[in-house]
């Protein structure tokens, strides 16, 4: 599951927790938020590594022509 399907599913959660006046639901929630959030910036982290990887493929491969 993706970063923003998590967050979106605890958002849910936890308004319907909040509605029912269920805990347990609102706090299982904020935990899948949390983990949505974890997942986005891994995510973002992966790219930022992807693409220094490439400049350097790109400064290197400019060295060798």
């Amino acid at each position: 599951m993706s970063g923003r399907t998590d967050d979106a599913k605890g958002r849910t959660k936890e308004a319907i927790g909040a509605l029912t006046d269920d805990d347990d639901l609102r706090r299982e929630g904020k935990k899948d938020q949390m983990a949505g959030t974890a997942k986005k910036k891994l995510d973002n982290a992966k790219q930022w590594a992807d693409d220094k990887i490439d400049d350097i493929r790109d400064k290197a491969d400019r060295k060798d022509s």
